[in-house]
């Protein structure tokens, strides 16, 4: 098998060939495993299971449960599906949970769904038939609406019907901001996401950006334009800007920029740019975070911030925050 690191040795042209090559053609037995980390979520986890258990292209679900002390190994284990795996991971965090049932998992595919999220009808078929399209695709995604913690939607991302995300070689593009932001939205071949070593363990935010850039440097993605997950909005959100500041996420920009993976296939030149327009994404991320969860004082102190990195930048992430009061 290819490694990330036999790609990475390779003259640039030659990076090209391999990157070609890597992905097998999908075929019509292609398998899909879907991998949920699950801590205390209770409340969510049968909603969550159920909606996998639905995805007819889906042949097996594995629950990493990461030390819960509720009733969520009770809810997993009283359902009754031959497809479903539960496993412990003994607290070790949300990345090591991913990885563990990653390296368990047979399918040809993996999909990472959140454990208070769940899959639209038709989600995994969707991005299968982009996939097929797509050969060369190391990772397929689509894109989310919102829902509360009741499960009433509160996201009107249907209003962007007709947008089109970044297919192909999108690496530069990714860089510069995390636009996949769920994992519930994307297939990622399982051959390639082990060549690149999974998600960081060391990363307690934004290990998903990584582990997609990465990715990104030794193969191509495929954009699927449908909503294929309900995204849950609520205060145990590790993204919630109740909790979080622009400055939890900023180690991952370091670990991205640090990555020799990723820098070997960044255009020459390009790093401190990209670099800084990742920090600008985050921050106006965050204060979009802020607006949704009535937070308006730290939005107004985060697009400081951005105007503080580029006034240019500023207007842009302005009308971001405020679509985000329409759930946007």
């Amino acid at each position: 098998m290819i490694t990330a690191e036999d790609v990475l040795d390779l003259p640039v042209g030659a990076r090209v060939a391999t990157q070609a090559r890597l992905p097998l053609p999908v075929g019509s037995t292609t398998s899909v495993s879907v991998v949920i980390p699950a801590k205390n979520v209770a409340a969510y986890v049968g909603e969550t299971l159920a909606s996998a258990l639905a995805q007819g292209e889906v042949t097996e679900v594995i629950v990493v449960d990461d030390g819960s002390t509720d009733n969520t190994i009770a809810i997993v284990r009283a359902i009754r599906d031959p497809r479903l795996r539960l496993m412990t991971n003994d607290s070790a965090g949300v990345s090591a949970a991913r990885n563990l049932g990653a390296r368990h998992a047979s399918g040809e595919w993996l999909l990472f769904l959140d454990a208070d999220d769940r899959l639209r009808p038709g989600a995994v078929a969707a991005l299968l038939a982009a996939a097929r399209g797509a050969p060369r695709a190391v990772l397929v995604y689509g894109d989310y609406n919102t829902i509360d913690s009741e499960g009433r939607q509160v996201g009107r991302r249907d209003l962007l019907k007709g947008r089109r995300k970044p297919s192909g070689d999108v690496l530069t593009r990714l860089a510069a901001g995390n636009f996949i932001v769920n994992g519930g939205i994307a297939l990622a071949r399982a051959e390639a996401f082990r060549a690149i070593g999974g998600f960081d363990t060391s990363l307690r935010y934004c290990e998903d950006w990584h582990c997609w850039c990465r990715l990104a440097a030794i193969g191509e993605f495929e954009f699927a334009p449908k909503l294929l997950l309900d995204y849950r909005l609520h205060t145990a959100n590790t993204m919630n800007a109740a909790v979080r500041t622009p400055q939890d996420f900023f180690p991952a920009i370091a670990r991205v920029f640090d990555d020799g993976l990723i820098l070997a296939r960044l255009p020459e030149g390009t790093a401190a740019r990209l670099r800084q327009a990742a920090e600008i994404h985050l921050v106006t991320y965050s204060a979009m975070q802020a607006v949704r969860f009535g937070r308006y004082r730290q939005a107004f102190i985060y697009l400081g911030m951005v105007g503080r990195r580029s006034l240019k930048a500023l207007p842009r992430s302005a009308l971001r925050v405020a679509l985000a009061c329409f759930g946007i």
